[in-house]
């Protein structure tokens, strides 16, 4: 068998390899791999099979610190397209319950009042306001509002200039409104249920002052979570007879009287024109629930006066 595979390389003019190119050959074969370089299918090295085995070893050792701060413009055109979607809307929902809770943890018994954001600075409903923000805080209250102008700005006005906390829950909106300036606890939303959770679940009473839709629809939103026992009995206190007459006249002889609500569903409505008169009407019902257990102040030196 040497001898015909002999005959063979002479016939070709091929030399025979000596013992010492063989064991060249077999040195090379079994050293490592340069780390430049990489064989192909026929032994041979090229730059796009380095580069290639490289990818490839790059994707199949990725940690996911690496898939973490990897940002690439596929990286950055996925990103986008995710902030769309409701997966992520879920993640800033629970982002603004948290910031939401986080801030009003430690505020005392509070006061949430509405009104239109349209009422002008010279309208009495906004002095009104005013007046009531200011003796809420002096009777230990802090006063909540939407943060915005009209009669939200008035209440955190009187708020913030009796010393007291003028907290401001702000909303994202294509028109109107912008936090006014005198809110001392500012907080934005871009979701109404998040922002309507707040008002309820840190009141220890609601004013509606006159206003429009955004304003009805916070008064009745309040008096179905009273009514279904979601809240406790807090008072809900309408601002302006004369404003509000109609609604009363209509829920009597409409919803009471055709058996949509109950008569005494009424009753968990007060109308009054009188901001001090509010006041002591919240200090009797705080009073009320500290005595029976059920309202205990988030700030151990807050205290209620006794008249």
């Amino acid at each position: 068998m040497a001898d015909q595979q002999e005959r063979k390389r002479r016939r070709l003019g091929q030399t025979a390899p000596s013992a010492e190119s063989e064991q060249a050959d077999d040195i090379q074969a079994a050293a490592p791999v340069n780390p430049g370089q990489r064989r192909d299918a026929e032994g041979m090295t090229t730059p796009d099979a380095v580069a290639g085995k490289r990818r490839h070893r790059g994707r199949h050792q990725n940690t996911e610190d690496q898939r973490l701060l990897s940002w690439t413009a596929r990286d950055r055109a996925e990103a986008a397209t995710f902030t769309h979607t409701d997966q992520w809307r879920v993640l800033r929902i629970m982002g603004e319950f948290v910031a939401g809770f986080d801030a009003l943890a430690e505020i005392g018994p509070a006061i949430t009042i509405f009104g239109s954001a349209r009422v002008g600075r010279d309208d009495p409903m906004y002095e009104a306001a005013r007046h009531l923000g200011e003796a809420l805080v002096g009777a230990g209250f802090t006063v909540i509002t939407g943060g915005g102008p009209g009669i939200m700005e008035a209440a955190n006005k009187g708020a913030a200039e009796g010393g007291g906390e003028s907290v401001g829950a702000n909303i994202e909106l294509s028109f109107e409104q912008g936090l006014n300036a005198y809110v001392t606890l500012p907080l934005n939303f871009r979701y109404f249920f998040v922002r309507k959770t707040m008002f309820a679940k840190y009141a220890s009473g609601f004013v509606m002052f006159p206003g429009g839709f955004g304003t009805l629809d916070e008064l009745f939103e309040a008096l179905t979570l009273i009514q279904t026992g979601k809240l406790e009995m807090l008072p809900v206190v309408l601002f302006g007879a004369d404003f509000w007459s109609g609604l009363i006249d209509w829920m009597r002889d409409r919803l009471a009287a055709e058996g949509k609500i109950s008569p005494a569903d009424l009753d968990l409505i007060t109308v009054c024109d009188d901001p001090d008169e509010i006041v002591r009407l919240m200090i009797a019902a705080a009073q009320e629930r500290r005595q029976s257990g059920d309202d205990t102040p988030a700030r151990p030196a807050w205290d209620l006066p006794n008249s």
